[in-house]
């Protein structure tokens, strides 16, 4: 016969039993709403979030792309363009002073000229400016996608088929290193322009930006595909890879499926830091005379200007100044922001 006490314990034994199991089931749902059905874009994207410093950055060249898109809204609503020359202008014949420097203090600066005044010529410095960053930076992402897209393609091609095809490859990007990139630069812009221009003719804007493309595609490509080579050689030995192959698939649904998701994160990385080095060269083109020339507002023609008159007026190149530094490190520290909110074991 079983006693009040058995029968009082098996009771509250049951009760603290179901207790357990609710909570442990609530607790089961929660952790299985906080955490399953993440993506690993979705995790990037959560640790990216927390980082000050990259969510800072990338307020800070998204303000750069939006002021290169909407620079002609600009200069309208401010009422000034980069290409008039003021002192010409009937009200502003007195901007400049015999020498050719602006009146006033720190090159001109004013509520008529926010940024100042262009030394010699007396064109409007924060429109130059405008149009500059939307010049450099528009034309530095189109040779960085085609870079980046052409070393991903032959260092994926080179790692994934090895052997002779690997070998050749590997030769011709060594051939390309070789070159001297800025003496190339020098060297080959005019020879590109002249193919299609008379020497004697003013080459077009278009065409110069054209052959600035061309010329740092040629040589821009290389550091990626060695990136992207080295990647592939260490993904397509891993176990997954060689399961696909067993299975019958196709070498493009194992590169599409199978290695080219696994190596996005350098590509991505890699891709944010080229960026930056390609406004660099395009500013160094510009700055030793053989990028854009006048009437092209860029900021490597800025800082040619710049070098001949700063003695004089020192001013004129600060704002160009801080703005390419400003861009840079910006850039810069979203890539590191980037590759740490992929891969947290890298983390600052």
């Amino acid at each position: 016969m079983t006693s009040p006490t058995e029968i009082e314990g098996s009771a509250t034994s049951v009760t603290l039993d179901k207790d357990t199991t609710a909570e442990t089931e609530a607790a089961e749902e929660k952790t299985e709403k906080g955490h399953q059905g993440r993506s690993p874009s979705q995790l990037m994207w959560m640790r990216f979030k927390r980082d000050r410093v990259g969510v800072v950055s990338a307020f800070v060249v998204i303000f750069f792309f939006l002021i290169g898109a909407l620079a002609p809204v600009i200069s309208s609503l401010y009422g000034k363009d980069p290409f008039t020359l003021y002192p010409s202008v009937s009200g502003y014949e007195d901007i400049l002073d015999d020498f050719g420097m602006p009146y006033g203090t720190f090159g001109g600066v004013s509520g008529e000229f926010w940024f100042g005044i262009e030394p010699n010529l007396g064109r409007d410095v924060f429109t130059m400016l405008l149009y500059g960053i939307r010049t450099s930076l528009y034309l530095a992402v189109v040779v960085t996608v085609l870079s980046v897209a052409t070393g991903v393609l032959i260092g994926m091609v080179g790692g994934f088929f090895g052997g002779k095809v690997d070998y050749w490859l590997g030769r011709i990007t060594d051939f390309f290193l070789a070159f001297p990139s800025q003496l190339f630069f020098i060297a080959f812009m005019p020879v590109v322009t002249a193919l299609f221009v008379d020497p004697r003719e003013e080459t077009p804007t278009y065409l110069r930006a054209v052959a600035i493309v061309l010329v740092m595609w040629f040589l821009g490509w290389m550091g990626m595909a060695r990136l992207v080579r080295s990647s592939v050689l260490t993904i397509r030995e891993r176990e997954f890879v060689e399961a696909a192959l067993v299975s019958g698939a196709s070498r493009w649904r194992i590169v599409r499926k199978e290695i080219l998701p696994n190596i996005v994160t350098p590509i991505l990385v890699q891709g944010t830091y080229m960026l930056p080095s390609a406004i660099l060269s395009i500013a160094f083109l510009s700055y030793v005379g053989v990028g854009f020339t006048e009437e092209t507002p860029d900021w490597g023609r800025m800082f040619a200007i710049g070098a001949d008159i700063y003695e004089q007026n020192p001013a004129f190149m600060f704002f160009p100044g801080i703005a390419m530094v400003l861009f840079i490190l910006a850039f810069n520290l979203l890539g590191d922001s980037v590759r740490d909110a992929f891969d947290p074991k890298t983390g600052r």
